[in-house]
């Protein structure tokens, strides 16, 4: 059982060693592994205008998806969590999670059939970017936000609150907002991940200015083999930040549970 983990493991990590040898060589033209050592790939990475205005655009749709991520999400969460009917919960919780069920695909076609009409030509703009993100990656805030909320038993922290005097607005703020903390950070957390790293959708809506850095770095796999390894490398240490800050974030949450 212990040689079948290490081979999985083997081979999960196996491409993401030779994209990283790949970044270093110097070439790789019919060799199993690339030859000679090299920085140049990351230097002209570094100095390409296209790529730097890429990850600019993808960080300024993470920063923006997560911020309206947040802003529609806890009240939503709060408003499913406090339904007073089992079958509403649960038909919100459907309502929710659709777009986890169809592909990034479909979700992106059916954009570009809406907003490239005459009514709403908004296809191609850094707006529709950011709310086709919103609507990928609002699930996974909802589900983290909706499930501690249970594990937290508000209801109980606020009828406490509320027997001391406290309105609504003050309990939401005083208690709701303060108690989900760790909640929402790791759910923002796995928001950006997802941002960063989306392609599917943001291929098919985004505008040539407006091209995140993965769309971009498909682009790159038609050139210089050791530039398109350097540039996927960069991709994979935001995943890999990410990643560390979720793990650290829900660390948190269990210690202050």
């Amino acid at each position: 059982m212990r040689i079948v983990t290490y081979l999985y493991l083997l081979y999960l990590a196996a491409p993401i060693a030779l994209l990283a040898l790949g970044s270093f060589g110097d070439g790789w033209t019919n060799t199993l592994l690339p030859t000679g050592a090299t920085l140049r790939w990351y230097e002209a990475l570094w100095q390409d205008p296209s790529f730097a205005r890429a990850f600019r655009v993808s960080l300024m749709v993470c920063l923006a998806t997560c911020a309206v991520a947040a802003l529609i999400g806890l009240p939503l969460a709060y408003a499913i969590y406090a339904a007073a009917g089992r079958g509403i919960r649960v038909a919100a919780r459907i309502l929710y999670l659709m777009p986890v069920a169809a592909p990034a695909l479909v979700l992106g076609f059916g954009f570009v059939l809406v907003f490239s009409s005459d009514e709403l030509p908004w296809l191609g703009t850094t707006w529709l970017l950011i709310a086709g993100h919103v609507v990928l990656t609002l699930p996974y805030l909802m589900q983290t936000l909706v499930a501690d909320m249970r594990h937290l038993d508000l209801g109980t922290l606020e009828a406490a609150a509320e027997s001391l005097g406290a309105g609504f607005i003050a309990r939401f703020f005083d208690v709701v907002v303060p108690s989900l903390g760790h909640s929402l950070a790791s759910g923002l957390i796995m928001v950006a991940a997802l941002s960063i790293g989306e392609f599917q959708l943001s291929n098919l809506i985004a505008g040539f200015l407006s091209r995140p850095y993965p769309v971009v770095l498909l682009q790159a796999f038609y050139g210089a083999t050791g530039f398109a390894c350097a540039a996927t490398m960069v991709l994979l240490l935001l995943a890999t930040v990410a990643s560390l800050a979720s793990v650290a974030a829900n660390r948190a949450k269990r210690l202050v549970a």
